[in-house]
C-alpha cells in the first residue's frame, strides 16, 4: 500500500510574467500553428505533455509556462525568452529573462549559490557594493530595476516622501545610500520634486480651499513619487536610469 510522503515536494516557483500575444505574434511571424509548436515542444524539447490547447492556453493567458518551458518555447519560436515575457520585476524574472542558470548569475556575483537563492526567493540582499555592481552587469539591470530587485525601492519611496513634505537637504545622503547618483544630479532632482508638491498642494488647496480634493492630489503625487523621482533623474542627464534592452538587442 502506498503511503503519502509526510514531506510533500513543495510546488514549481512561478514562472515568470509571460507575453501571450508576443507568443503569438512570433508564432504568426514564423508561419507556425499552435500544433506545429505542440510538436516541436515534445520532439526537440522533451515536453511530453505539450500539445496544441496548451500552447493556445499560453497564447490568451489562461495558463502561464514555467521557466523551463518558457525556454523551450522561445527555442521553438527562434527568439529570447527574454521577448517572451512582460517587463521582469523580480531578481529571478530578470535571471530568466536572460536565460541565465542561477548557479551563472553568483559565480558572476562572486556569492555562494545557496546565498544567492535566498535572494532570489525573497530573501534580504546582502551583497556587497562590488557585489550588487556585478549582479546588475550580468543581468543588464538599470538602476530603477536594481533597486527594485535588491528589495530598496520601499525604503526609497518612504524617504522621498519625506523628502518632498519637509527639508530636502537632510534626505540626501540617505537616498544615496540607495541610489549612487553624482551629488549634484540628487540634489537637483530632490529639489525639483519638493518644489512640485509644495507648489501642487499650495495650488490644490487655493483651488479647493482644503478639501478632500486636495489631500487626495498629495496622495495621488505621493504614491508616484518613486517614478517621478526616476524620470526626473533621468531628465537631468543620470545615467543608468532606462531599462535593460532585451537580450541580444
Amino acid at each position: 500500500m502506498h503511503r503519502p510522503s509526510p514531506h510533500p515536494s513543495p510546488p514549481p516557483p512561478p514562472g515568470p510574467p509571460f507575453d501571450g500575444l508576443a507568443a503569438r505574434r512570433l508564432r504568426a511571424a514564423l508561419g507556425m500553428g499552435p500544433d506545429h509548436v505542440a510538436h516541436g515542444l515534445r520532439v526537440s524539447y522533451g515536453l511530453a505533455h505539450a500539445t496544441p490547447d496548451l500552447v493556445m492556453a499560453w497564447e490568451r493567458g489562461a495558463l502561464t509556462p514555467g521557466s523551463s518551458e518558457l525556454t523551450a518555447l522561445a527555442g521553438v519560436l527562434w527568439c529570447s525568452p527574454g521577448e517572451l515575457i512582460g517587463r521582469p520585476r523580480t531578481l529571478r524574472e530578470h535571471r530568466v529573462a536572460r536565460s541565465l542558470a542561477p548557479e551563472d548569475v553568483a559565480r558572476a556575483a562572486g556569492l555562494p549559490l545557496a546565498a544567492y537563492l535566498r535572494a532570489e526567493e525573497g530573501g534580504p540582499w546582502r551583497g556587497t557594493e562590488r557585489q550588487t555592481a556585478a549582479l546588475a552587469g550580468v543581468l543588464a539591470l538599470s538602476l530603477p530595476d536594481l533597486v527594485t530587485v535588491t528589495g530598496r525601492e520601499a525604503q526609497l519611496a518612504e524617504l522621498l516622501r519625506r523628502a518632498v513634505q519637509s527639508r530636502w537637504q537632510a534626505y540626501v545622503r540617505p537616498v544615496a545610500r540607495i541610489v549612487p547618483l553624482d551629488r549634484r544630479v540628487l540634489e537637483d532632482t530632490l529639489q525639483e520634486l519638493h518644489q512640485d508638491y509644495q507648489g501642487h498642494m499650495a495650488a490644490t488647496l487655493s483651488w479647493g480651499g482644503g478639501t478632500a480634493d486636495s489631500s487626495a492630489a498629495g496622495r495621488a503625487y505621493l504614491d508616484g513619487i518613486v517614478g517621478t523621482f526616476w524620470s526626473t533623474a533621468g531628465a537631468k542627464g543620470a545615467p543608468g536610469m532606462h531599462g535593460s534592452r532585451e537580450p541580444g538587442s
